[in-house]
């Protein structure tokens, strides 16, 4: 099959989204498929990649004529489907879309985020205008969380199915092999994402400062919260004020193989952001062995059920109570542990994705 993937952002870019997309053309490239990519983010010529770049403010990636240049690249290289990856708002992919449409090809569009009201109300406005949900096209989220307001939006003409995002789970598994050092009675908490305001990393701070204080001094804690971004610099400042410096760092970004030596020795995992769409970091760490606590209405809800992969909460009260919990009780950490350890989060395995991903891709085709 010939695919081409269209996103806004890629590599050389780093985030959720680019690494993702970068991870499915590979996996489709090892089953068979002919892959390619264009988008609007520059960086050194690749094989297969197609960069639609201009020079905008900001760095912004779209091209304001990305609609002509798409549509000669579609007609050239003609794929069997077209599949659109978008954000929050991503103009360029949704030119893509327009591209894709206007040549009678099947195009497949997956949200990678979370729609909020303001989103929601965008999209309302651009189906007013332009009718985008009579479009002749099929979507996927990338969890229930993120399902619910697209289809709320696009109502019952556009298809929506939940295809979990993919994870490598035998190289984010402990090996048997794997010795971690005793760290006697410390409890080891963790965090990685990008430091900025969508992801509250600043709550993250202030979850920490609150769950240390419903523990005993008895059971000491650790904090490695793992990024880079705009929040740092007032993260770094509430550390100073609460002097909470000597058992929370702030390393920075770390690579695949850091993160997941880290992982080898944390006890809990925490992912604060009600608005997480999947929460890649939180399957790693759940694919690691590690509890996870999160938002019970986000996206890691789909891999992480009360009492068995972490705890859950709908509110930072209960993310407080649940990280305070979980220090607490070595018990209840070691058989959460243990069961993420002997079980795996198949539905995000690369095979189980990638079957998802071709049946939407038919549904699409029988679409157009």
């Amino acid at each position: 099959m010939r695919i081409l993937h269209v996103s806004d952002c890629y590599l050389p870019r780093l985030g959720g989204i680019e690494v993702q997309v970068a991870d499915l053309v590979r996996s489709q490239g090892e089953a068979g498929h002919e892959v390619e990519v264009v988008t609007a983010t520059p960086g050194e010529t690749i094989a297969g990649v197609h960069r639609v770049v201009a020079s905008m403010p900001f760095d912004l990636p779209v091209h304001p004529r990305g609609v002509g240049h798409m549509l000669r690249l579609m007609a050239a290289r003609r794929p069997d489907v077209v599949h659109v990856h978008t954000g929050a708002v991503s103009p360029f992919a949704w030119m893509g879309v327009r591209a894709a449409t206007r040549l009678g090809l099947p195009v497949v569009v997956t949200v990678h985020s979370m729609w909020d009201p303001v989103t929601r109300g965008v999209y309302r406005g651009l189906d007013s205008l332009f009718g985008w949900s009579r479009w002749n096209i099929a979507a996927t989220a990338v969890s229930r969380a993120a399902a619910r307001p697209v289809r709320a939006v696009a109502g019952p003409r556009v298809p929506v199915d939940v295809v979990s995002n993919g994870l490598d789970l035998s190289s984010w598994r402990p090996q048997a092999g794997d010795v971690v050092p005793s760290r006697g009675d410390e409890v080891h908490i963790v965090a990685v994402g990008r430091l900025a305001p969508r992801k509250q990393p600043v709550r993250l701070v202030k979850l920490l400062r609150e769950a240390r204080a419903r523990v005993p001094r008895s059971i000491p804690m650790r904090a490695t919260l793992v990024g880079d971004g705009p929040a740092r610099g007032t993260m770094e400042r509430f550390l100073r004020s609460h002097g909470m410096q000597g058992w929370v760092s702030l390393p920075g970004r770390y690579s695949r193989d850091q993160i997941r030596e880290l992982l080898a020795s944390a006890d809990v995992f925490v992912a604060p952001a009600p608005r997480e769409s999947f929460g890649i970091a939180a399957l790693e760490a759940r694919a690691a062995g590690v509890p996870v606590v999160a938002r019970a209405q986000s996206g890691v809800a789909d891999f992480v059920r009360p009492g068995k992969e972490g705890l859950l909460g709908r509110s930072f009260h209960e993310l407080v109570v649940a990280v305070a919990r979980l220090t607490r009780d070595r018990e209840l950490r070691e058989s959460i542990a243990a069961n993420n350890r002997e079980t795996e989060p198949v539905r995000c395995a690369w095979p189980n994705v990638l079957a998802g991903i071709e049946q939407s891709y038919k549904l699409a085709a029988g679409r157009v």
